[in-house]
């Protein structure tokens, strides 16, 4: 088992999977899960595929009052889950590309392994976001546990 993982989630159900497989390798009595998740303004404004349209401007306004404490919240709810079962548990939020954030808060809390869903993307929302997971997959210098989109679990 291991003693501490940390578990990226963006508020989808796909990457709430991979809290059941974190709770499957670290024991629940002592073993501490890190929950994180990133809030990102994009580069570029791609109406079709991004869900929020942001300018430069606003940003910054719109981090510190909605995206942060939002976030701050979602994660919250799912340490509360895990708290109840007995797992010691942080979380982080932090402003960053989710891939870059995923792989520095893994080294500053010295993570024994990531335990991440993969979206599955194809196509052209893969050319234009990328795989987080590839990222993290290539990067990462702790192991990586991957969940599938079609997981049996």
């Amino acid at each position: 088992m291991l003693k501490h993982v940390l578990v990226p989630l963006d508020g989808s159900e796909v990457a709430q999977r991979a809290i059941d497989y974190a709770k499957a390798v670290v024991a629940p009595d002592g073993g501490k899960i890190t929950l994180i998740t990133a809030v990102d303004v994009p580069e570029f404004t791609a109406v079709a595929y991004y869900p929020a349209v942001v300018s430069y401007e606003s940003a910054p306004q719109l981090i510190d009052e909605q995206l942060l404490p939002q976030a701050r919240e979602y994660l919250r709810k799912q340490a509360d889950d895990l708290t109840e079962a007995g797992y010691n548990v942080h979380v982080e939020v932090v402003v960053d590309d989710a891939a870059n954030a995923i792989v520095e808060q893994a080294g500053v809390f010295e993570v024994d392994a990531i335990v991440m869903s993969t979206h599955g993307r194809s196509g052209i929302t893969r050319w234009l976001f990328g795989s987080v997971a590839n990222k993290v997959l290539g990067s990462a210098t702790c192991p990586v546990l991957i969940v599938p989109v079609r997981s049996s679990q």
